[in-house]
């Protein structure tokens, strides 16, 4: 039997690759594998309660990538809050990834976006070629929007840029949270190399009130020391702007709330933050979870609903 190898010319070969280039298939310092989301939420004045309250409906929804939603639930009844789950099917984030997610929330409607998972950073490549995850969302006057995401796992090695905007109007309420895990302590791989980069923008009607910019490097001094990170592999920060009455929230949030030295409470020009720094994942997300429930009725005088989704 003749076995023949057939060698592509040159051109043949550079054709190749231009192809492979232009699909994103590509392994050099250059790849990149962009996905898009892109939603807007309106109030159905059409469709009212007896209590006057409208039905929340996703009136746009465009997707680019391996980023899609479900329908919509309404656990909540139907016109109470509209629940969507953000759903990215690859799971984590690699090296040349570029998500961008985008939410409008319109006049009168209330959304909670959350995702079905954690979502996890892996290791870069051999390139050291950065991820990006950049979510920008937007909320009317009269608005309520709780982003509620399943936690972020960054495994050793990883390597990118985070970052949230919120567009606020003057009478618009928001409830989030990030929460963060580095490494996995549990499989003895902790987080010793690579870099995130974790950028935070708030503003009401424009004004700048919150921006924060974060930088994670195991090999830089912030890591370890007791000024900084202080050697934890956990964090969290939680927000919520629109409460009637911030400092009486902050008492309830302290008399409830386990105490412990690896949480604090503020506020300041309007927001209120909760932040967590320690090295339990489930701690963490149990605080923020039970803070969460603590501050709802507070912001929208409804009770707290979880998500179906973080029960399975």
């Amino acid at each position: 039997m003749t076995i023949r190898c057939v060698i592509p010319a040159d051109g043949a070969m550079d054709a190749v690759r231009s192809e492979a280039n232009a699909s994103g298939h590509r392994f050099d310092d250059q790849r990149q594998w962009q996905a898009a989301l892109a939603l807007r939420f309106e109030a159905d004045a059409r469709d009212t309660s007896d209590s006057g309250r409208a039905i929340t409906r996703l009136t746009r929804r465009r997707h680019h990538g391996p980023l899609r939603v479900q329908r919509p639930f309404y656990p909540e009844g139907r016109h109470g809050c509209c629940h969507v789950y953000l759903l990215h099917p690859p799971g984590g984030l690699v090296s040349g990834d570029a998500l961008q997610i985008e939410a409008e929330v319109e006049e009168g409607a209330h959304v909670l976006l959350t995702t079905p998972a954690a979502a996890k950073l892996y290791k870069a490549d051999r390139n050291g070629v950065a991820w990006g995850q950049h979510t920008h969302l937007k909320v009317a006057d009269g608005a309520t929007l709780e982003w509620l995401p399943q936690e972020t796992l960054a495994f050793n090695g990883s390597r990118g840029e985070q970052t949230t905007t919120l567009e606020l109007a003057s009478s618009a309420r928001c409830l989030g949270w990030e929460v963060l895990a580095l490494g996995r302590p549990v499989g003895e791989l902790p987080f010793v190399s690579g870099h995130l980069e974790q950028r935070f923008r708030l503003t009401r009607d424009g004004k700048p009130v919150w921006i924060e910019r974060q930088s994670l490097d195991p090999l830089h001094p912030r890591f370890t020391g007791r000024w900084g990170q202080g050697g934890c592999s956990v964090q969290a920060t939680l927000w919520a702007v629109g409460l009637e009455d911030e400092a009486a929230a902050i008492e309830v949030l302290r008399e409830a709330l386990p105490a412990s030295p690896r949480w604090a409470v503020t506020r300041r020009e309007g927001v209120l933050l909760l932040r967590y720094l320690g090295h339990e994942r489930n701690e963490a997300w149990a605080l923020c979870q039970q803070a969460w429930q603590l501050l709802r009725p507070l912001m929208t005088g409804l009770e707290a609903q979880v998500p179906r989704i973080w029960l399975t």
